[in-house]
């Protein structure tokens, strides 16, 4: 059937739980295995919103055009097709539970909410969490696995969350705006790493701005990374207390720094307040805020490498996926380089996870939407560590061979 997109709703069989199973398209290249989860769209645009939207969305469309390193010779090839047409998903949070792959992504829909600065456009209600047994297999659907409407507090907006396991307990942090219009982390559980979850009452204490990351340390320790500023009201916490006025740095000072906190025993709380991350350059100076090819913006992401930890972030109005590396989850971290270059829409948000022997980057773009960056569409490509360490920037728009 069609969507009001236009789009070709594939076809599956109903499973339990209202799971719908959807086949995976076929893989471009061998050498790049992609897997993307696609989101719905749940109203038609507005004339009004298309006519206000229309030049932001030609120059989004030429980001990975114009913004992108030209020079390929030394990337991955990192071409890759969304994998459903049923739903539009952004923001995936990949993880490994019970020898499956899930990823937890955010649910894209077309509000009418004209485009700003705010983000009020990205106006999300609920989760879907998507699972495959292999990469280029079957990609499962669980259905709604959490909505705003069961959230006490809830206000609005259920942008990017992230998932953790803990003695047979799957936990899964989001960030939603409460009913004062702030941004707090709430928590959900579930015995089943799918759902559906059950949310707490309250959000988690002291708990502030967006996209929170979940990394469990080789002790059994588990850290919460989170912030974004601009929409996501980092900014708004320069000494970790609420200012309802936007307070940036100047362009020569240390820019706004992501937080990190362990978690306690019962992962509903932070164990510790929270601090906040130095990322630095080769010589060890922080990352000033108008550096805008490395400061970070939003989408922190760890994950462990040979040893060493990995902090992955997005720049935001540069529209790349960077990564900086240190010893220890609380930094410092010195920046290293770009993993991902700039892709179709705004946006950029991504994670990383080991399957099957292989390390994949999980990322979104609004290609299928054709450029509408509040609709964008879950990928998947393989991610490679050189034997230094480094990570290979991988080319979202080029094909093996090229």
């Amino acid at each position: 059937m069609q969507d009001n997109l236009g789009l070709h709703k594939h076809k599956g069989n109903v499973v339990a739980s209202g799971s719908f199973k959807v086949k995976a398209l076929s893989l471009a290249v061998s050498a790049v295995i992609l897997c993307a989860c696609q989101p719905s769209q749940d109203a038609e645009q507005t004339a009004d919103t298309e006519t206000q939207t229309q030049k932001q969305q030609s120059d989004t469309t030429q980001i990975s055009k114009d913004t992108a390193d030209s020079s390929q010779q030394d990337k991955s090839a990192g071409y890759a097709e969304p994998l459903v047409t049923d739903i539009y998903t952004a923001d995936p949070s990949a993880h490994v539970f019970e020898g499956k792959l899930y990823i937890y992504p955010s649910h894209d829909r077309e509000s009418g909410i004209p485009q700003n600065d705010n983000g009020d456009h990205f106006d999300m209600r609920d989760y879907h969490i998507l699972s495959m047994d292999e990469v280029g297999g079957e990609v499962t659907d669980h259905g709604v696995a959490l909505s705003v409407d069961d959230i006490p507090w809830a206000g609005r907006q259920l942008w990017a969350p992230d998932a953790a396991e803990k003695n047979g307990t799957y936990y899964l942090y989001f960030p939603l705006k409460d009913k004062q219009d702030v941004f707090r982390i709430g928590v959900a559980t579930s015995d089943n790493p799918a759902g559906p979850f059950e949310p707490q009452p309250e959000p988690m204490e002291n708990s502030f701005s967006i996209d929170p990351a979940v990394f469990k340390d080789d002790n059994g320790e588990y850290y919460m990374y989170l912030g974004g500023i601009w929409g996501g009201q980092l900014q708004r916490y320069q000494d970790d207390e609420y200012n309802p006025e936007d307070e940036y740095p100047a362009d020569d000072e240390a820019a706004v720094k992501p937080r990190i906190a362990k978690l306690s025993d019962d992962m509903l709380s932070f164990a510790e307040p929270l601090q906040e991350i130095d990322i630095v350059d080769k010589n060890g100076e922080l990352i000033t805020a108008g550096d805008n090819d490395r400061r970070f913006f939003e989408a922190a992401w760890v994950h462990k490498y040979d040893g060493k930890y990995y902090f992955s972030y997005s720049t935001g109005d540069t529209h790349k996926i960077v990564y900086a590396t240190g010893d220890n989850p609380y930094g410092p971290f010195t920046y290293q380089g770009v993993i991902l270059d700039p892709v179709e829409g705004w946006t950029n948000h991504h994670s990383i996870a080991k399957y099957q022997g292989k390390w994949y980057l999980f990322y979104h773009d609004s290609s299928l939407s054709g450029g509408k960056t509040w609709l964008r569409s879950v990928k998947m490509t393989e991610l490679t560590h050189r034997s230094d360490g480094s990570i290979v920037t991988v080319a979202p728009y080029k094909k093996q061979g090229e």
